[in-house]
């Protein structure tokens, strides 16, 4: 399947409301509360983008369009397993990257499989839009194809997903390390929000990152909160470069990040054996690019070929305001394939429709050089009244000075006569 037609399923299925972290209920979904061996208490930071409140995506565009709920005759609970099972299906699994079982990891299992279930079925369900992607993009790359479900606790599969700090996309770029990986970001155009370009920068990025640590535990834990970071927490546990060695001088939400990892992993993997049922996924039209060398509004789009504006946004996610700047370089609409022999056709049309309301940045105006005629004759009044009256005084000051000068002289003549 090549990438243009990949790229047909990369939509935006989820919203970005995240719950108010002052609220009781919601606090208990950000963190978890795990014990070390003295029996001290240690609270874990859950992913941001899992604390997404489900209901409000279920009434996205895409959700509505393409997702439907499973039907897989399951009882709607959680079995119980011994830790042995955990362990067990954690080390079959067939991964590069070491997915190992501890008590860190079974919180998260735990919590996905009871409290977040339904946002599992759903990743399920969204995750055939975008598995895809990736696993071309890290297979470019070498990268083991585990690190897809990265996404899953990024941004919750949610393109236009932007985080507390500012991290944006399915891949939550930061701005620095987006634009160093090839990502333009402008007023108009955020390619942290395209499925495709975002997933081979992260590929390029996951690969430079192991070059310099050589674990992907130490890679993922890189990812989420900077190589620096990490590098100081070996550093302070003298040289350890084991991602569980290094654990306490991680920061807090970093320590959480690589067990949330491993548990998305098996949630993905053993979803069945928890009775989750996969919401149902209608992949989408195939779709194409065309490219735009003119500035283009989406509105002008859509109402010419009679589309939905919603559509048209979830197939081009990286058009922040809905304007494509192609006269500034050639940028590609994504439309059905359908629909792209109607807009080469109906070009010229779609370019006309309300350009002047929808595009209103100018490109050459005329300054107002008109000067009111109350202004005009107030100003050379005063000017010239200004003007006549230093003069007079100046000349009166001069001939004073002139008269005073030969009186003096006229006096001092008389004495020495």
């Amino acid at each position: 399947m090549t990438i243009a037609v990949l790229i047909s399923v990369a939509l935006s299925a989820w919203s970005q409301d995240v719950v108010d972290s002052d609220d009781d209920e919601v606090a208990e979904e950000d963190e978890l509360v795990v014990m070390d061996k003295s029996g001290n208490e240690e609270i874990i930071e859950f992913p941001e983008a899992m604390t997404y409140d489900l209901d409000s995506l279920l009434n996205e565009y895409m959700a509505k369009t393409y997702l439907t709920a499973g039907d897989c005759n399951m009882r709607d609970e959680n079995p119980s397993y011994p830790a042995e099972v955990y362990i067990d299906r954690l080390y079959r699994m067939p991964t590069v990257m070491e997915m190992a079982h501890n008590s860190v990891v079974q919180q998260f299992i735990d919590r996905y499989s009871t409290r977040l279930r339904r946002t599992i079925a759903y990743a399920l369900g969204a995750g055939n839009f975008y598995i895809p992607i990736f696993e071309e993009a890290l297979e470019a790359y070498q990268i083991p194809l585990e690190l897809k479900y990265l996404p899953v606790i990024e941004s919750a599969l949610n393109p236009r997903a932007v985080s507390r700090v500012g991290a944006t996309g399915l891949w939550q770029f930061m701005l620095t390390t987006g634009k160093q990986y090839g990502l333009q970001v402008n007023s108009l155009v955020d390619e942290r929000r395209d499925p495709v370009k975002a997933s081979y920068a992260a590929a390029h990025f996951l690969s430079d990152l192991y070059k310099v640590f050589g674990d992907w535990n130490l890679v993922i834990a890189a990812y989420n909160c900077g190589p620096g970071n990490v590098s100081r927490a070996i550093q302070r546990s003298n040289g350890e470069r084991d991602y569980w060695r290094i654990y306490p001088y991680l920061p807090k939400e970093t320590r959480g990040y690589v067990p949330a990892f491993i548990a998305a992993n098996y949630m993905m993997t053993y979803y069945s054996k928890h009775n989750i049922c996969p919401m149902t996924s209608k992949l989408p039209t195939n779709t194409d690019t065309v490219m735009v060398s003119r500035n283009l509004h989406l509105e002008q789009v859509a109402h010419v070929l009679g589309l939905d504006i919603e559509e048209l946004r979830s197939l081009n996610p990286m058009y922040r305001r809905d304007i494509i700047p192609g006269a500034t370089e050639p940028y590609a609409l994504r439309l059905s394939q359908s629909d792209i022999s109607r807009f080469i056709e109906l070009e010229d049309t779609i370019y006309k429709y309300r350009a002047d309301e929808l595009l209103t940045k100018r490109a050459q105006v005329e300054v107002n050089d008109y000067t009111p005629t109350y202004y005009r004759k107030s100003t050379r009044y005063t000017k010239g009244r200004k003007s006549k009256v230093t003069r007079n005084r100046r000349t009166a000051a001069s001939r004073k000075r002139t008269t005073t000068t030969r009186k003096r002289s006229a006096a001092k003549s008389r004495r020495r006569k």
